[in-house]
């Protein structure tokens, strides 16, 4: 079995709402990632994206993988499961994916781990808590830490929260531009200039986003859906 194969092997005994597909993008992005800048992880529940972020940093340039969650629960746990604790989990699941020495669990909120942060960021994930107000606030505290050049994903980003803020500040937004998307992630590399090229290109991949979001509502026969997933990739 290949590396990716043992990975998905590995995460998907990890309680969490990651596929495949999303878990690669993370793997293939922190691979990426340079030694000097931090990526940082907005939500971990129990280590399933951790896991896939701190394996490819692995496989890469050893950047360390800050993994922010109270293991509380967000709302939207806590209105599925009641009252829970997930840190014991995560830490049981890292460690046995053989990544723990690269990952700094901060068992804070994002506004709460925001207050004394001082490091450069190559590559920040937006997992945690989905209402609007929510999201917006882990952007804004944590997307002036990214380098010119890092990148910049959100996870669930067709729909809710996500959505609003990825609409307005990516799509619509000055800082970001290679925007692109992995089934539920939107991801863009930051810029401190964003020709008009760019700008076409983000309304672009907006259209592409409204389509693919579009008939994954429908009820097509799955060989039409993989056909369609594989000719919106290829437009990208």
């Amino acid at each position: 079995m290949d590396r990716l194969g043992e990975l998905q092997k590995t995460a998907a005994s990890i309680d969490g709402w990651l596929s495949p597909a999303e878990g690669r993008f993370l793997y293939n992005s922190a691979r990426k990632c340079p030694q000097s800048a931090a990526i940082v992880e907005i939500g971990s529940w129990k280590g399933k994206s951790t896991v896939w972020l701190a394996s490819g940093s692995k496989d890469g340039n050893h950047a360390a993988v800050y993994a922010i969650d109270p293991h509380t629960g967000s709302s939207e746990h806590k209105k599925m499961f009641g009252k829970v604790w997930t840190f014991e989990e995560f830490k049981q699941n890292v460690k046995a994916a053989k990544v723990d020495g690269l990952v700094k669990p901060i068992v804070k909120t994002s506004e709460a781990a925001a207050r004394n942060w001082d490091k450069k960021i190559g590559f920040l994930w937006i997992d945690g808590a989905h209402e609007y107000e929510m999201v917006l606030l882990d952007y804004k505290l944590w997307e002036p830490h990214l380098i010119d050049g890092g990148v910049i994903a959100f996870h669930d980003s067709q729909k809710g929260g996500p959505k609003k803020v990825v609409n307005r500040h990516l799509y619509f937004g000055s800082r970001f531009r290679n925007i692109g998307f992995v089934e539920g992630i939107t991801y863009a590399t930051k810029t401190s200039h964003l020709s008009i090229f760019d700008k076409f290109r983000n309304l672009y991949v907006l259209l592409l986003t409204s389509i693919y979001s579009f008939a994954g509502q429908l009820s097509l026969p799955r060989p039409v859906k993989a056909l369609g997933n594989r000719m919106v990739k290829a437009m990208l």
